[in-house]
């Protein structure tokens, strides 16, 4: 009953050529070693990979769980051998700098290889995440010695990386951290403190783990400027890279979470035996600048859990759907597969639909990350940047939460077996509820993205995004299909509710910003389920023209095609719909939210 995870390369290539311009990608000086035709063959090699080497340790791995083993986390049965075919494929240096041992690959394309391994297994996939994010921050703040010391172990994978900002007492409000690092003799640091919530900091998969510590020093600032980051790692490194002794660093207790169980994460204590050893990196009292390098590559890698898990859950629920026979549809003498009822239909191109949309915001989002950090044109980089900069909370908080719809109408489809553990259904579901959480919650995101990313710069960054939206709106128009007339219709209708929304907020901003956040998390879900209505219209756009077109090379079926826009379709019809209500909430709810009669 539990469905075998295919990694979806063919949809993949198109949403990267066809919506998120690979070519443009590729066109990159930093990128002339990589055309199409390796693009094609890494995928389809992490593909294998996915399906053969994680999927089936999804399962399993659930069940078991990490543990915590005296002073060891021991991982589940099989991951080991998984980690080793990991490291020994070159994998983990996929993105990374070719100077520190890494392929120098676009993100746009590890984007995609994250996808499918989140989706084939949540657990192990955090880990090479974790590292890249730590390898990206040491390249950005770390002096040259840091990172010959530390940069090649990781970009191999022989070292993973890990995060340790949060603290039992200061929850997300990181200005009331209280980690202590004092100056040593030898110019390395003796951190104090306990950190909760701390994902992969310790395992028995690497020689190594390296964790990136925010903490305060002796007489720094109060609040968030007196913060440092540290490197710690769990064991110590010689100048040339050797392995001494172990530091004092160890987990505490690892948490008994809803989902995500193959992931160890807990209380991790440094300094129960003096301090342990740590090094800074960047400027002192820099800290959070330099972490967020970490943050936001995090932030925009847990965003695509939502879409893994939710392409999981999709692909689960299809196939049960083809195979439960039960009812009879109109016209039908005899019993049917469900997929064949209208409601149950309504519900899978519902997960496909917003899974699809999903799917191309990432590739959207990491082509422009890849142009905004490798154009040769100054100009571009930072307009590249900006829309990075302002999309990321949404991709973050409309993903995750997405993630969730998507693997409960998942469970809707299987009906009563849904919430069997054995169908595999539930875990999507339990897997994907804490993604909303964990790198700032939803209402965290969404307070960012309007008090910073919207009013930052007046909208000028959202107004740059409506414009695009509005040149699809052109072309939808010069399109003679009355598909498309439809999709215009429903686009047309929810970017100008989304501009009028947004407007709307920035003046509430302006006046009392208390009444934006109270709309905040409304807003943030709007401009997310518009993005995807756009991305999706874009791609039945260039669909259209490649099936009418018989000049063009045929890289698609036909039937691939005409689905594509099907898909944009009924995405229109049934959740662009949604944006004028949206649009009201966030015009129109902040009083009745702010309202002293309404008790709490």
């Amino acid at each position: 009953m539990l469905h075998h995870y295919e990694a979806p390369v063919e949809d993949l290539l198109f949403t990267m050529r066809e919506v998120a311009g690979l070519h443009d990608v590729l066109a990159l000086p930093a990128f002339d070693m990589c055309d199409e035709a390796l693009v094609q063959a890494v995928l389809e090699q992490a593909a294998r990979f996915a399906s053969d080497a994680l999927a089936p340790l999804n399962r399993s791995g659930d069940r078991e769980g990490a543990r915590l083993d005296g002073a060891e986390v021991r991982m589940p049965a099989g991951f080991q051998a998984a980690y080793a075919s990991y490291v020994e494929a070159g994998w983990g240096g996929l993105a990374a700098d070719p100077e520190y041992g890494g392929q120098g690959l676009p993100r746009l394309l590890w984007t995609a290889v994250q996808e499918m391994w989140k989706a084939a297994n949540l657990g192990f996939s955090a880990l090479p995440q974790l590292t890249l994010g730590a390898v990206e921050a040491l390249m950005a703040h770390a002096d040259e010695a840091l990172r010959q010391r530390f940069l090649p172990r990781l970009v191999s994978g022989h070292w993973t990386g890990a995060m340790a900002l949060t603290e039992p007492q200061a929850g997300s409000d990181l200005s009331a951290i209280g980690a202590l690092a004092t100056p040593h003799a030898d110019g390395s640091w003796r951190l104090v403190g306990q950190k909760c919530f701390i994902t992969y900091a310790d395992h028995d998969l690497a020689e190594n783990v390296v964790t990136l510590v925010l903490a305060r020093t002796p007489g720094a600032p109060a609040g968030v400027k007196g913060l440092t980051l540290f490197l710690v790692p769990k064991w110590l490194v010689d100048d040339d890279g050797r392995l001494g002794a172990r530091n004092d660093v160890r987990y505490h207790s690892l948490e008994h979470k809803l989902g995500f169980h193959a992931g160890p994460t807990g209380i991790l204590n440094f300094g129960d035996a003096g301090g342990a050893v740590a090094y800074r990196v960047g400027a002192l009292h820099n800290g959070l600048p330099a972490m967020f390098v970490m943050m936001n590559d995090a932030r925009f890698s847990v965003g695509l859990e939502g879409v893994g898990l939710a392409d999981r859950a999709w692909q689960q629920a299809r196939a049960y759907a083809h195979e439960r026979v039960q009812g009879r549809s109109a016209g039908s003498p005899a019993s049917v597969p469900i997929v064949q009822h209208p409601d149950v239909r309504r519900m899978l191109l519902t997960m496909k639909a917003l899974t699809e949309a999903m799917r191309a915001f990432a590739a959207v989002l990491a082509s422009a990350r890849d142009l905004g950090s490798a154009h040769p044109d100054a100009g571009e980089c930072a307009r590249q940047q900006r829309q990075v900069d302002f999309l990321t909370p949404v991709f973050k908080g409309w993903c995750t939460e997405t993630g969730v719809v998507v693997a409960n109408l998942g469970i809707q489809v299987h009906g009563g077996m849904g919430v069997v553990e054995e169908t595999g259904a539930a875990q999507y579901l339990r897997d994907a509820r804490a993604a909303t959480l964990y790198e700032g919650t939803t209402g965290i995101q969404a307070a960012d993205f309007v008090g910073r990313k919207l009013a930052r710069d007046q909208g000028q960054a959202a107004h740059a995004v409506l414009a695009q939206m509005r040149d699809t709106v052109d072309v939808l128009g010069g399109i003679a299909a009355p598909a498309f007339a439809t999709l215009q219709r429903d686009l047309r209708r929810a970017v100008e509710a989304l501009a009028n929304a947004t407007d709307s907020a920035l003046a509430q901003h302006a006046r009392q910003p208390a009444a934006a956040l109270a709309v905040s998390v409304p807003l943030l879900e709007l401009w997310g389920t518009v993005i995807g209505g756009w991305l999706l219209a874009h791609g039945a756009c260039r669909a259209h023209a490649l099936r009418q077109d018989p000049s063009r090379p045929q890289r698609y079926g036909a039937a691939f095609l005409d689905a594509k826009v099907a898909t944009a379709r009924f995405y229109g019809a049934h959740l662009l719909s949604r944006a004028t209500g949206l649009a009201d909430i966030v015009c129109e709810g902040a009083a009745a939210c702010l309202d002293d009669a309404a008790t709490l």
